[in-house]
């Protein structure tokens, strides 16, 4: 749409060889999954009317052994897991990308997300990260399916 939006991406750096726990993001072309986001941080009016409200007990699995990971589970849950409604403001609004998804592959990966950053230039644990006002940008015009490219 004609912007460049400053991004920070994983501590791991960019790679070809995703692997759970690197903290790299992966290179490829992905889609966007869709659009969670807090409702009791983000008036739900500001976002499109397909984002769903991130609830009380939802997680992501980042289990590799278990036939739910890298898809979102909810509470209680066993296995390693996320938390999706964190303290902070980083997952106020996620858009969960299509890294090793739906049928994931054990260890190659799970919870790329594009979320708020924490402050420019600080890395992530892989997921692809942007200013709250970029974001606010990205989620009302990124419709489910939207291609993201990650280069080497």
């Amino acid at each position: 749409m004609g912007r460049l939006l400053p991004v920070s991406l994983g501590r791991g750096g960019i790679r070809t060889d995703k692997r759970e726990g690197d903290g790299a993001t992966p290179v490829g072309i992905h889609r966007t999954l869709g659009l969670l986001f807090r409702p009791d941080r983000i008036a739900a009016a500001a976002l499109p009317d397909w984002a769903l409200p991130i609830g009380l007990e939802d997680r992501w699995c980042d289990a590799p052994d278990h036939p739910d990971y890298n898809h979102l589970v909810r509470k209680p849950f066993g296995p390693s897991q996320e938390r999706l409604r964190r303290g902070d403001p980083l997952y106020d609004m996620i858009l969960p990308l299509d890294w090793n998804w739906p049928r994931a592959v054990p260890g190659k990966g799970s919870a790329i997300f594009i979320h708020q950053w924490r402050r420019p230039g600080f890395p992530t644990a892989g997921c692809l990260a942007f200013s709250r006002q970029d974001l606010l940008f990205i989620a009302r015009h990124a419709a489910p399916g939207t291609r993201v490219i990650v280069r080497a």
